[in-house]
């Protein structure tokens, strides 16, 4: 059985668009609020996670950042990730010392002007052996395309 997690942006919560989506839809997965800095918020999934396995990690932006930073530390756990525009080009990004092979889809805005998209492309088609990137019309908080996604397919392993 998958455990599904999702994990907000910085300046979003649980209780955002998409956590209350996901609280509704999959009412099975884990959605905590993460606050404080990026140490205090990697130790609350570590220990939110920690007996978990078969993890799929959603993760939206700053979200993003934290759910592949946990997928360097625990990549035996992860069978996919799901990035909304993640974070990846700031400073709390720590490089792996190796590419990871676990499947990652990314889903990022052209129009996105918090973080951008081909920087974010640019690290995630170095790091990750198994990237499936899509660029789409639309924001950093993907308005229109995070409602039409397919996540009955999307929060499956394979």
């Amino acid at each position: 059985m998958n455990t599904l997690v999702f994990i907000h942006g910085l300046e979003s919560t649980a209780q955002g668009t998409k956590g209350q989506f996901f609280c509704k839809n999959f009412p099975q997965m884990i959605i905590e609020n993460y606050t404080g800095d990026f140490a205090a918020r990697m130790r609350k999934l570590q220990s939110l996670l920690n007996d978990k396995t078969d993890l799929i990690i959603v993760g939206s932006s700053y979200g993003g950042l934290m759910a592949v930073q946990y997928a360097i530390e625990n990549e035996h756990r992860v069978k996919k990730l799901i990035l909304l525009a993640p974070a990846l080009n700031l400073a709390e990004f720590t490089p792996p010392s190796r590419v990871l092979n676990v499947p990652v889809i990314l889903y990022h805005g052209s129009e996105d002007d918090i973080v951008d998209p081909e920087k974010v492309k640019d690290i995630a088609s170095r790091y990750f052996a198994a990237l499936e990137y899509h660029l789409v019309p639309d924001d950093h908080v993907l308005h229109e395309t995070f409602p039409s996604l397919d996540w009955k397919k999307l929060l499956t392993a394979g």
